[in-house]
């Protein structure tokens, strides 16, 4: 357990961090998962208008550093190519 003020004050910065971190990442896979079984179940319509809400949750991880930004720019060329 932290002693000083100064690490009890970092400690609580990194689990409401770690909390903030794992809420973008479950949400960005979330919106993936959903958009790959809309590609999977053809139905092209519906996932064409979710695409815009996965490239949202995809650009505000890499915003936040969770995601790189060249893996996020990555998945988005894939997503976008599993449509065609």
């Amino acid at each position: 357990m932290p002693i000083t003020q100064s690490a009890k004050k970092a400690m609580r910065q990194s689990a409401t961090r770690r909390a903030t971190n794992a809420r973008k990442s479950e949400a960005y896979k979330k919106a993936v998962k959903n958009y790959k079984k809309l590609v999977a179940a053809k139905k092209p319509e519906e996932a064409k208008k979710l695409l815009s809400t996965v490239y949202k949750t995809l650009d505000k991880a890499a915003k936040t550093n969770v995601l790189a930004k060249n893996k996020v720019s990555r998945l988005k060329s894939r997503l976008a190519k599993l449509l065609k």
